[in-house]
């Protein structure tokens, strides 16, 4: 998991570096990395025009020692003091943006460049929130970002991607500590979720799926596939009300739960599962809700609830009473229904607020999805696509997390590895056209092809992000 580290926690792990190492080495290693970005921008620098706009900070002087660097390789290098930089910087081979770093606060408006000319930022593009990613004034887009030791919170959310570009986390010798937040990879698949042991049985990894309602079928059937495509070896089906000769054909085993008072036919059939998935395609029947919290409050393993089960729990006046784990999976309406305010752009901080409020684990929806625990650790899947914008994703989200809970992957972990797996998943289908219906097969094919690629050592930085290491 990649760490993501917020101002406080970056500026705390650079204090606790010079104790051993002074400013001017760590300086000098940052305005190395950013010069190794602009020349692999530039595939050269021999005669190139390249314009460092550089603050009176660390990010400023980051900026001139690349800029020397750049000096050395043949490069025409004007160095511009952001205090007295003109409205626009005239033609330029490559621009490096080395104004202000994550601890900026107020509002910044940079100097135009001409169309087409790639932007490099230095730690964060300037003018965006470190922690939040909002963009303040008028940022300059940048086509790259090299930042480092970490990712910050401000590049992978609310205005921080659109204006980051390709970020790439420099390694400049600094001993990352203390991040309470990480970022799921292609590496994590192997090494979270847990192969099939050799004498592993189905009701290993069981899931208990309570769905849909007479003549809606279809969501409570992707839920289902969804979790043994992502490796459950059981999937039991409950539909409320529904009889069993018309539950979807799968192989999920159909069980059968009454209209009204399911609850307790629900939690007799969940003994011998790890999980039970809650909510797609339920319905907003005036029962519905007693039953849900009843199921909630007594299952013996955690609960993954989603889509009408999350309508059914109302706002969260007061934390769930519940014996077990529960996961809430909402997108923003649902969210808004549950927390009484809207998530916002920050997604860390509504993820905590919600996870707070309902003493669960809250994963809230998006290109950049987060997931918190009540302690206030957040996992954050960044393969979000808008691909994933059509019905019936979320029910297929929903037995991706069930089934990596049944696997034994801590809830917190399981649904942000489903969040990434599901991205790359849908990043993996149609360009046009994709459905819900796909994503089962498809999320296979990413766990499959990410399981092959670390055991023969053959596989390449995390994919499905535009973030890499260098």
């Amino acid at each position: 998991m990649q760490p993501v580290l917020t101002v406080a926690e970056m500026q705390a792990v650079d204090a606790r570096a010079q104790a051993s190492v002074s400013l001017d080495v760590l300086v000098g290693r940052a305005g190395t990395a950013v010069a190794v970005a602009a020349l692999g921008l530039l595939g050269g620098a021999y005669g190139r025009r390249i314009v460092v706009v550089a603050g009176k900070g660390n990010n400023g002087a980051d900026g001139r020692v690349a800029a020397s660097l750049l000096r050395q390789r043949g490069a025409r290098v004007e160095v511009v003091d952001v205090s007295v930089a003109p409205p626009g910087l005239g033609a330029a081979d490559l621009v490096i943006d080395a104004a202000f770093g994550t601890g900026f606060r107020g509002e910044y408006r940079s100097p135009t460049v001409a169309s087409g000319t790639p932007v490099l930022a230095v730690d964060i593009p300037s003018g965006i929130d470190g922690d939040s990613g909002v963009a303040s004034g008028s940022p300059l887009p940048a086509t790259s970002t090299v930042t480092f030791a970490a990712l910050k919170p401000g590049l992978v959310q609310a205005d921080g991607p659109a204006f980051a570009g390709r970020v790439t986390v420099a390694d400049i010798g600094l001993p990352v500590e203390g991040a309470r937040v990480g970022a799921m990879t292609d590496d994590d698949i192997d090494d979270l979720l847990p192969a099939r042991g050799r004498e592993a049985h189905k009701w290993n990894s069981a899931v208990m799926v309570v769905a849909g309602s007479p003549g809606m079928t279809g969501a409570a059937g992707m839920c289902a596939m969804a979790a043994y495509r992502a490796g459950a070896g059981m999937v039991r089906l409950g539909i409320p009300g529904a009889d069993v000769g018309r539950t979807p054909a799968s192989e999920a085993v159909s069980v059968t739960l009454p209209r009204a008072g399911w609850a307790d036919a629900a939690l007799s059939q969940a003994e011998r599962c790890q999980v039970v998935v809650v909510g797609p395609g339920l319905g907003r029947d005036g029962s519905t809700a007693a039953d849900l919290r009843l199921l909630v409050a007594r299952s013996p393993v955690p609960v993954v609830v989603d889509a009408d089960g999350l309508y059914a729990l109302g706002e969260m006046e007061a934390p769930l009473s519940s014996v077990s784990t529960v996961v809430l999976t909402p997108h923003d309406g649902e969210y808004r229904r549950l927390a009484g305010r809207a998530p916002g752009s920050d997604r860390i901080a509504a993820a905590r607020h919600l996870a707070e409020a309902s003493g669960a684990v809250a994963l809230v929806k998006g290109t950049t999805t987060a997931v918190a625990e009540p302690g206030g650790r957040v996992v954050l899947g960044l393969a979000g696509t808008p691909a994933l914008a059509t019905a019936g994703t979320g029910d297929v989200l929903s037995g991706v997390i069930g089934a990596f809970i049944a696997r034994g992957v801590s809830p917190l972990e399981a649904a942000g590895l489903a969040a990434h797996v599901h991205g790359r998943a849908a990043a993996n289908g149609a360009v046009e056209g994709l459905v819900a219906g796909d994503l089962p097969l498809l999320v296979s094919g990413i766990l499959s092809q990410a399981r092959s690629a670390i055991r023969s050592r053959a596989h390449g930085p995390a994919g499905g992000s535009p973030i890499r290491h260098g």
